[in-house]
């Protein structure tokens, strides 16, 4: 397994069992499985608070928040050990419209419980002040939980125009064309990404000519378009 590229590939959309209750493998797990798929790093973005999240939403902000953050931590925690960039981010939901954001961290979130009720442009709002960034992700996905397909083009910064675990229809890559399509359209900035819940990677991401530093790092090279999709998924059928 590995990627038909020399550049440094990177998984932006990752789920762990600890935050979202669809995952299957801890952050542990999940980074040992990407090291050993030729991965240089991922980016955990586990369901938040009104996604498919496993944290208990009675609990208080920041134990909420700690808690939530334990699969990133899991990752963290052995990232140096295997020679794996870690970074942490987050898929937010909307009645199963959903966003990736990415450029703050457990601090931040422990500092702006405001974040947890804000609205879709509230969001974009609160995230860019704070010098984060706002991707839909599977924009066109027809699935039973998302009621319907919405778009907020003036509330992102991007699109997710990949999403490995997205499904064919009739043999074909609909859902992510229209994505792509969406993007053009827009000129919106993209990335690739798994959307994985298990230890088996999918072999989706983006990759670029060198190493990143940190969460920032990927954010600049991203808005400057300075990255290559990677598609080589395992469909789902």
């Amino acid at each position: 397994m590995g990627f038909e590229t020399d550049k440094y590939v990177y998984e932006t959309h990752l789920h762990t069992s600890q935050a979202s209750a669809c995952a299957q493998n801890t952050g542990r797990e999940m980074a040992i499985a990407h090291k050993e798929a030729g991965y240089t790093g991922i980016i955990v973005t586990d369901h938040f608070v009104y996604g498919n999240t496993a944290v208990d939403r009675s609990l208080p902000w920041q134990d909420w928040v700690h808690a939530y953050c334990a699969g990133y931590r899991d990752a963290l925690a052995i990232s140096k050990e295997i020679d794996l960039d870690v970074f942490f981010g987050w898929e937010s939901g909307y009645k199963g419209t959903e966003f990736l954001v990415y450029g703050l961290d457990e601090e931040w979130l422990m500092n702006h419980p405001e974040i947890k009720d804000a609205s879709i442009k509230e969001q974009y709002e609160i995230v860019h002040k704070a010098g984060g960034i706002v991707f839909q992700a599977h924009p066109y996905r027809e699935e039973s939980y998302i009621p319907k397909i919405r778009l907020f083009p003036d509330d992102v910064d991007g699109i997710e125009v990949f999403n490995g675990s997205n499904k064919l229809i009739d043999g074909k890559d609909v859902f992510n064309d229209r994505a792509r399509e969406y993007a053009l359209k827009y000129d919106f900035p993209t990335t690739s990404g798994s959307d994985i819940h298990c230890s088996e990677p999918i072999m989706c991401g983006v990759a670029f000519d060198r190493r990143l530093t940190d969460i920032k790092d990927f954010i600049d090279l991203v808005m400057s378009r300075k990255c290559e999709m990677i598609k080589k998924s395992k469909w789902i059928s």
